[in-house]
């Protein structure tokens, strides 16, 4: 098949994050597969205008903020002639409307949906017009297939007008070579870790309370915060207003080798974000045998088995927070239970079983086959 990947970002933008890691591992994998896999994305200042990434052509045209414009532009002038089998929509924030300016059938990919969540992400204008742009989303892609990473996000679809009938759920998987436990590698202190972008809805915030609130029990917990984004400076402020210098630590950009390194050592994964498609980074951390402890939320109280492979609190109760986290801290017995029981929960996933789901699912879309998942 001959295929274009629409998306905000590539794996390369610095603002990448867990959409782009997933496009990445499936459609490279579909290259693998002998597939022809086209990238159309944005760019950023300095960045190079054509690439090939991992056998992925990657485009880039306009920024984050003018993509949606310069999009179908770039498509008209330089790409309408490659005669594209499917063109594949990543849904990220505000949808670009391929059905509009592609006349190759359309297959809508979806993390997650925002809706009122919006406003923890942005500023009150950007939320309005993110909510606004949802509301659409039955008008424009009414009947268009679709694949959502979770259950949760197949819902809101449903609930926001499509039919459930045009979604089929394929979950994100998870490279169980490269994330995998590793002996004494814990740290010796009491260690919890935030791996992420810092954007206002994943609340970072929370977690640096806990810690200050678990200080005045008497807990001692360090914090590593590994990943970048506009919440920097502000978690920065707050860390210095509750006095946990000592506690805490943002290590801002990490390298993949770091990346895999903190996942083994840490004692636990904190993820309390008000909402998520699916919670790659959890997965990652349960391959590594580190269990989470983060917000029953949709995508993450799939992603978290609460009492198996983790636990999972009350939205923004910091309280509630700071007690899951000690009790896993606190706890060997209950914590290498978890441990044990989030390996084996992260290898059920497969990123070749993911991609070979997406792969029938665009050969049903293109009309090449008629293959349904799980036949």
């Amino acid at each position: 098949m001959r295929i274009l990947v629409v998306n905000w970002l590539d794996r390369e933008n610095p603002q990448a994050g867990g959409a782009e890691e997933h496009l990445h591992q499936i459609f490279g994998r579909l290259v693998e597969q002998g597939h022809q896999v086209t990238a159309l994305v944005s760019g950023w200042p300095g960045c190079i205008g054509r690439t090939n990434l991992d056998g992925i052509e990657v485009h880039r045209t306009g920024s984050r903020y003018t993509f949606p414009v310069s999009a179908p532009k770039y498509y008209r002038r330089h790409l309408v002639g490659c005669d594209f089998d499917v063109v594949v929509e990543d849904l990220n924030k505000v949808p670009l409307f391929t059905p509009l300016w592609t006349k190759s059938p359309v297959l809508l990919v979806a993390h997650h949906l925002f809706g009122r969540t919006a406003f923890q992400a942005a500023n009150v204008p950007i939320a309005l017009v993110t909510l606004l742009m949802e509301c659409l989303i039955p008008f424009f892609y009414k009947s268009t297939p679709t694949a959502a990473v979770s259950e949760s996000t197949k819902r809101d679809l449903v609930d926001r007008g499509l039919s459930p009938d045009d979604i089929d759920v394929i979950p994100n998987g998870i490279d169980v070579t490269l994330y995998t436990p590793l002996s004494d590698s814990k740290t010796l202190q009491p260690t919890i870790l935030f791996l992420g972008r810092l954007k206002r809805y994943k609340r970072v915030d929370l977690i640096i309370q806990a810690v200050a609130e678990l200080r005045i029990r008497g807990i001692h917990v360090q914090l590593r915060v590994a990943g970048t984004g506009e919440e920097a400076p502000e978690l920065s402020k707050l860390v210095k207003r509750l006095g946990v210098e000592d506690r805490v630590e943002l290590m801002g950009f990490i390298k993949d080798s770091k990346k895999l390194e903190l996942l083994q050592s840490s004692w636990v994964h904190v993820l309390p974000s008000s909402k998520e498609g699916w919670g790659i980074s959890v997965m990652e951390a349960a391959a590594c045998g580190t269990p989470s402890v983060a917000s029953d939320a949709p995508g993450l109280r799939e992603s978290v088995l609460d009492e198996v492979t983790g636990l999972l609190v009350q939205h923004g109760d910091v309280g509630a927070l700071a007690e899951a986290i000690e009790a896993l801290v606190s706890d060997a017995k209950q914590r290498q239970r978890m441990s044990d029981s989030a390996r084996e929960f992260a290898e059920s996933f497969s990123w070749n079983v993911s991609a070979r789901r997406f792969e029938i699912v665009l050969g049903r879309v293109s009309g090449l086959t008629n293959n349904r998942v799980g036949s």
